[in-house]
């Protein structure tokens, strides 16, 4: 079992000053895998202080010093692309085929954007023609809390981590305390890379314990936070106090409009994203809205994929899903199932219990509930696990109001060969990105969400943008 009770701090890996000893726990076989420590108020502290005695200096770092520093953290993340696979697959569950693909790719598509935007940013722009003597200056917002979730580790720490650098801010990152081994692995590529002494630090804690005390630290100019809506809220009260930006990218439950003359692998493609990653993503398609000539045979395709979706062990190479993160999530979805059956969905694929076979490890049925209504539990809590809901539609209008009528607002997704009919029901769906006919979204494009989906966008400039502050000065001298 790996010893990973140290933390980074000030550019050096430091014992907690009190031992909180954790297991983290390997979900395909239940056995812990490594052990680290939370962190209570005074290592917080500590890694405040750091990050905000390093801050001046690098503040005013040059635009090329950044760039350089960002480039050589990003050639040193891909020669150790298969260590960083290992963690994120041994943490969480993600199949090592989809940990060195999508889940470690993020990392380096991320670095890869910001490095890109960063490069392009003008951080000292006029005003315009009109007022010359104008200038609006783009600065770094301070000392940054930065706090992610176990779901796409890697994807997450890159977005926030990078652009916050890229931006010139200091910072702490608090990474899940269910899957941290990725996060410590990223820190060492930080100091390898040679970023200076209090840039960058990193303590483990939970939500209750080294997540409230960052959120509501003076010393801390912003918090962004990834995770659940619940937590978000909380976060966004606690600190509320200070009036430091809040920054969240939140739950979803995305809805799959899929129309009668969408294309043949619709279907297939939408239950297939439904389950990718154990259905462990906020943007996944997990409603699926069905027009009602093709519902019957929506239907029968969508249960023929749940059943040909196999899940197995993460560290198997193969094309199958893996486990789901942990006994307490596990336990939550098969509540969900249950109430699916109990509210009267139709069970068409999957069920209660775990797949034949995988008796150890945190293992869901692939599932697919038929025939619900939007006012169902199943459609309105975000499950978190491999579980698509399929709902007839009438009449475009009538899909829309479904897709709208939710407290989320992240991903929603459109099938239809009509380019005009996808263009119109993109500009009515409240949500912060629409994916039409399975495109996928072009590299650093943002990344967000409307309503309780949260609030600012990740990705490119608009990540870049969400560590800076704008100041307007008079008088410039050119």
């Amino acid at each position: 079992m790996l010893d990973k009770r140290a933390f980074y701090i000030n550019g050096q890996w430091v014992s907690p000053i009190q031992t909180n000893d954790l297991e983290v726990i390997n979900p395909s076989n239940e056995a812990a895998c490594a052990v680290i420590s939370l962190g209570g108020q005074a290592d917080t502290d500590t890694a405040v202080s750091a990050a905000k005695n390093a801050f001046n200096a690098w503040s005013e770092t040059s635009k090329e010093e950044r760039v350089a520093l960002l480039e050589k953290l990003l050639e040193i993340y891909m020669a150790r692309s298969e260590e960083m696979a290992e963690a994120i697959s041994t943490e969480m569950g993600a199949p090592i085929a989809l940990a060195k693909t999508a889940q470690c790719g993020a990392g380096v598509a991320h670095i890869k954007n910001i490095i890109r935007a960063l490069k392009a940013f003008e951080f000292e722009r006029p005003l315009g023609k009109h007022a010359p003597d104008n200038m609006i200056l783009h600065e770094p917002i301070g000392v940054c809390g930065l706090i992610t979730p176990w779901n796409w580790p890697m994807n997450q720490v890159a977005l926030k981590v990078i652009a916050a650098l890229a931006a010139g801010c200091t910072m702490i990152l608090k990474p899940s305390e269910i899957s941290p081994l990725s996060s410590m692995l990223f820190a060492k590529m930080i100091d390898e890379a040679g970023f200076p002494a209090g840039v960058f630090n990193l303590v483990n804690g939970d939500g209750l314990g080294v997540g409230s005390q960052l959120s509501g630290h003076p010393d801390i100019d912003m918090i962004s936070f990834t995770g659940s809506t619940r937590a978000g809220i909380a976060i966004s009260k606690n600190a509320a106090d200070t009036v430091k930006r809040v920054s969240l990218e939140l739950g979803g439950k995305g809805a799959n409009l899929v129309f009668a003359d969408a294309d043949d692998k619709a279907i297939t493609r939408g239950v297939r994203h439904c389950f990718n990653n154990s259905g462990q993503s906020c943007n996944a398609p997990t409603r699926m809205l069905v027009e009602r000539p093709i519902y019957d045979k929506a239907v029968q395709t969508a249960a023929k994929v749940a059943e040909q979706t196999t899940a197995d062990i993460a560290s198997k190479e193969g094309r199958h899903i893996g486990p789901v993160v942990s006994e307490l999530q596990y336990q939550k979805i098969q509540t969900l199932i249950n109430k699916g059956i109990e509210e009267g969905a139709k069970l068409v694929a999957g069920g209660l219990g775990k797949p034949e076979g995988l008796n150890k490890g945190y293992f869901v049925r692939p599932t697919v509930f038929a025939d619900a209504n939007n006012q169902m539990t199943i459609a309105q809590e975000e499950i978190f696990g491999p579980v698509l809901t399929i709902i007839p539609f009438d009449s475009e209008e009538e899909a829309i109001a479904i897709a709208n009528d939710t407290p989320y607002g992240l991903t929603n997704y459109i099938q239809t060969q009509d380019g005009e009919k996808a263009n119109r029901v993109a500009r009515q769906l409240r949500s912060g990105m629409v994916q039409i006919n399975g495109q996928p979204m072009g590299a650093g494009s943002p990344f967000g969400g409307y309503k309780q989906s949260g609030n600012g966008r990740e990705g490119g400039i608009w990540g870049l943008e969400d560590f800076l502050e704008v100041k307007a000065v008079t008088g410039w001298s050119s």
